[in-house]
């Protein structure tokens, strides 16, 4: 990540957080749309240890952008 200056790697779902969390790294996941079933999914904002400010400030932003989240439904 430094080498090529990214402030944060995005994968779908949550498919890296594993992969963050071993290493120690901050990751967040937001939601990010549904499939055609109306199964919503995520999209992780993974970066490098202190990055946490810069991964929120990207999350929040891509919530915004995008006013995918909805409520659950819940059928009694």
């Amino acid at each position: 990540m430094k080498e090529h200056q990214l402030d944060a790697i995005v994968t779908p779902n949550s498919d890296a957080s594993s992969l963050l969390t071993t290493g120690g790294h901050p990751g967040i996941v937001v939601p990010a749309g549904f499939n055609e079933q109306g199964v919503p999914f995520g999209i992780c904002f993974g970066g490098l240890q202190g990055y946490e400010p810069r991964l929120i400030e990207m999350a929040y932003e891509f919530e915004q952008a995008t006013k995918v989240r909805k409520p659950p439904m819940f059928k009694p």
